[in-house]
């Protein structure tokens, strides 16, 4: 169920840019949660995930990071990130931001989920591997989309 106040992504999208400490090309960057936000949305359409959360973890989740690298803590400190904008920038249900919250802080742990919207989140981030030279793979999506997209991707 979608949460009833409206975010403005654009304000959002704006304030999260100017708060990212990598350079804006870098390849966890702007670009990169443009297109895990599309992926996401592909998804949601098709499995019911809630789209706000998901559009706010594509936006959220790598936005903390201090470096390209093996940066360990970027999906906690996302978090933690997420609820000092929560209630200026977006209100969500509690259920739906520990949704969000968990989904920032375990993307990068190759973990799979059967929560739609947590499915959802990680496997749009996983898409988009190939702009790092890796193809993923299908066991590694928790959507039936998200298996069919990586399959093509083989």
């Amino acid at each position: 169920m979608a949460d009833t106040f409206i975010i403005d992504f654009n304000a959002l999208r704006k304030h999260v840019i100017g708060s990212f400490q990598c350079d804006p090309k870098s390849v966890h960057g702007p670009a990169h949660w443009l297109r895990v936000e599309k992926n996401a949305l592909a998804i949601a359409d098709d499995n019911g995930a809630d789209v706000d959360v998901v559009r706010l973890f594509a936006l959220l989740h790598d936005s903390k990071r201090e470096d390209d690298g093996s940066d360990l803590q970027h999906g906690h400190r996302a978090a933690l990130y997420a609820a000092t904008l929560r209630g200026k920038f977006f209100h969500l249900s509690d259920e739906n931001f520990d949704r969000l919250t968990y989904a920032c802080e375990r993307h990068t742990y190759g973990e799979l989920s059967e929560d739609p919207t947590i499915g959802a989140c990680w496997d749009a981030d996983r898409l988009d591997l190939p702009r790092v030279g890796i193809l993923p793979s299908p066991r590694f999506m928790s959507t039936l989309l998200g298996k069919a997209l990586a399959q093509k991707l083989r």
